[in-house]
């Protein structure tokens, strides 16, 4: 469904030298994958899912969704595209209902539509008893469930979660990852960003591991630690931050 091919980002920095964030890198998510996307601070997780997102746009490469061309078309695709980073804000002042009904407008949907999967998601997320609070009045983990429900309103193609669970506690932490395994469908392909390594377990099909902007590894937890005989990811990433 997802298709990377020879994608590049690079920046440049006050005195005009070039930081290339990103460098030639290819990979495929299918339908029905969860895809860990890992690394140290710096390895250009974040820069590879803002351009996935269409948020950026890479200075070389390609990138498709079910054939169809993200850089060229890309305001037109970001309605197959959820977005959910840790720094997602919410509308202080409009209630989760009233959120969700917003957030579905801007991506097309019907009145009637939007009512049936907000019911739908009120049930999967437990958002019974805040989906009329306002946001303002919610924790951090309610805030986050509404983040979620918000970014999967119209049932995108691509979801992209960096950080999703990022400052949750084991509670609200369950329930996110509880959700994600619930949404994983043959329609959907997910990329799922985390530091989180019990996460990456309990849902990850494949890891994409980065390292300075280039693709290290991909491929189960198990032939990833294969390859670097280690006997598991900690240990891997131990190696890359005493180098």
């Amino acid at each position: 469904m997802l298709k990377v091919e020879k994608l590049r980002k690079v920046f440049h920095d006050r005195h005009g030298e070039e930081i290339v964030a990103v460098n030639d890198l290819s990979f495929e998510c299918k339908g029905n994958e969860i895809i860990g996307v890992l690394g140290m601070n710096g390895a250009g997780k974040s820069t590879t899912l803002r351009m996935l997102s269409t948020v950026i746009s890479p200075t070389s490469g390609q990138i498709t969704l079910n054939g169809e061309d993200m850089i060229e078309n890309a305001e037109s695709i970001r309605n197959s595209i959820g977005l959910l980073t840790g720094t997602t804000g919410l509308y202080r002042k409009l209630t989760a209902r009233e959120t969700l009904y917003f957030f579905a407008d801007l991506h097309g949907m019907k009145k009637s539509d939007t009512k049936v999967k907000i019911d739908e998601l009120v049930e999967l997320l437990d958002m019974h008893e805040i989906i009329d609070r306002k946001c303002e009045k919610l924790s951090t983990g309610q805030k986050q469930k509404v983040s979620i429900a918000r970014t999967i309103i119209h049932d995108p193609t691509l979801l992209i979660l960096d950080e999703a669970t990022t400052g949750l506690d084991v509670v609200a932490t369950q329930a996110i990852v509880s959700f994600i395994r619930h949404v994983k469908s043959p329609s959907k392909a997910i990329l799922f960003c985390t530091h989180r390594m019990e996460e990456v377990h309990q849902l990850c099909d494949r890891i994409l591991i980065l390292h300075q902007g280039k693709k290290l590894a991909l491929g189960t937890v198990e032939e990833v630690c294969q390859q670097f005989d280690c006997k598991d990811l900690g240990e891997i990433f131990s190696r890359f931050d005493q180098n």
